[in-house]
């Protein structure tokens, strides 16, 4: 009757997991479609290839890489997961909680790839796993799917237990319980050796670059079409970032790397990951953007544009230096080249350039000399870096082996150049406070010299105006 209580009104709230009625229903009357493993095409093959040459470097030792699981955002939620860059470059597997052991044996090593099983009906995971379960997430890959889909050795992760790896290399992203179950201290050598393999990339890999790189010049004409309505609209910086995530999502994985919008006196911090701010209409806007793609390799590209579709003069100004430090820099990606002299070249034209505007107080060559640099108020981060699964690829290489080297055919690197001239900066005149410039290109080092994967984009401030407007003109 309506009004009286449920007839359990004032129990115990019941625990699924312990009332035998639903457990044994919920164990029964499931279909066995089994669900296929899907790495991406050609993933298996580059994998077995990396851990050939893996272990080239490396004979006799024991080697441990997990994939590593999601971390917690706040109480029972977690991030997305995203797997650890040396377990993809070696397996090619995106699973979860995953771990790869190569074994030592005359003339190489042998892999085994040690996943966790899904939960299937009849386990208390299928249900009781909002993470992980079926019931919550849907259904997963078994180890024999993934065993086919690899060609690698796939075993359930608990034989982990069966092991002796005590003494095994891992690396330093490795899951504290792991190391701390079996004796594992995480590896200097081992994360130094993956990076300097990861450095010069195969065909297949500069081909998941090239997919990176076009899908974010596409993403860019995505986030260029939605200016107006971000100004109009008052939007503002988030519904650019927003736009640009959406079509990384879309057209890839997701984002490399926090997407950063920056528009006016935003532009300037060079992290601007906030995007918190209004578009100005009359303000430069610094997009850097990159698509993530499924393969998890990514792109890492950045214009400044304007977003009434024409610069200033003040604002040109900017941009033409930063281009012509730009082009100075990606002069010198080729091979036999140190892979620093695309910094000195471009911070050569910054530093002059800042001279002949005044802004200062030494001579160029004092600024340059490693005790001076004072140019790098305006520029005080890195104008380039290898980039491929990470953004900041192989960056636990040694100084010899990575700034230190020449570059080689294969090496997908950026150069970045820019200018930051931030509002509060009183040492610059009041019409450049505020402005803010950046151009990156990705660029693949070839045979004979660099080819600018990111080209469909134009560099000079006529090419990015035309580029902007036509881009305005197609706003929905």
């Amino acid at each position: 009757m309506t009004g009286q209580r449920p007839p359990y009104a004032g129990t115990r709230y019941p625990k699924i997991k312990d009332s035998k009625g639903f457990t044994d229903f919920i164990a029964t009357g499931w279909g066995t479609d089994p669900v296929p493993a899907a790495p991406v095409a050609g993933a298996a093959e580059a994998a077995a290839d990396h851990r050939r040459r893996l272990s080239e470097r490396l004979p006799g030792e024991t080697l441990v890489v997990a994939s590593g699981s999601a971390p917690t955002r706040n109480d029972d939620n977690v991030y997305p997961f995203r797997p650890d860059s040396d377990f993809v470059w070696l397996t090619g597997c995106q699973a979860e909680d995953a771990v790869l052991v190569m074994t030592p044996r005359p003339g190489g090593h042998d892999a085994r790839l040690y996943l966790p099983p899904p939960f299937r009906p009849g386990e208390t995971g299928f249900f009781g796993d909002a993470n992980h379960g079926e019931l919550w997430v849907g259904a997963s890959p078994g180890l024999a799917e993934w065993a086919d889909a690899l060609a690698v050795d796939v075993a359930p992760v608990e034989h982990l237990d069966e092991l002796d790896i005590k003494g095994a290399l891992t690396i330093r992203t490795a899951d504290a319980a792991l190391t701390a179950e079996h004796g594992l201290e995480p590896s200097a050598l081992l994360d130094r050796h993956l990076s300097v393999l990861r450095m010069v990339k195969d065909a297949w890999e500069i081909a998941q670059m090239r997919l990176a790189v076009d899908a974010t010049v596409d993403g860019f004409a995505a986030v260029a079409r939605e200016i107006p309505r971000a100004v109009g609209e008052g939007l503002g910086e988030r519904w650019l970032q927003g736009t640009f995530d959406r079509h990384a999502r879309t057209h890839g994985n997701g984002v490399g790397y926090t997407t950063i919008v920056g528009s006016g006196p935003n532009a300037p911090v060079l992290h601007w990951t906030r995007c918190d701010g209004p578009v100005l209409p009359d303000a430069a806007l610094l997009l850097d953007m990159g698509v993530e793609a499924n393969s998890l390799y990514t792109a890492d590209v950045t214009r400044t544009l304007p977003a009434s579709g024409a610069f200033n003069p003040q604002q040109r100004e900017v941009h033409d230096l930063v281009e012509k430090a730009h082009r100075a820099g990606m002069a010198q990606v080729r091979p036999g080249v140190p892979y620093l002299d695309f910094h000195f070249a471009a911070m050569e034209v910054v530093a002059q350039g800042l001279h002949d505007w005044g802004l200062l107080a030494v001579s160029v060559d004092e600024a340059l000399s490693p005790q001076g640099q004072q140019h790098r108020r305006y520029l005080a981060c890195g104008i380039g870096h290898h980039l491929g699964l990470d953004v900041h690829d192989c960056g636990h290489a040694e100084y010899e082996e990575y700034m230190g080297a020449d570059l080689e055919p294969g090496v997908v690197m950026t150069v970045e150049p820019g200018l930051y001239f931030h509002a509060h900066d009183r040492t610059v005149p009041p019409e450049l406070r505020g402005i803010g410039v950046r151009l990156e290109d990705d660029l693949l080092v070839t045979e004979d010299g660099a080819e600018i994967l990111s080209a469909a984009l134009p560099i000079d401030a006529a090419g990015v105006e035309a580029w902007t407007q036509a881009r305005l003109k197609e706003a929905p």
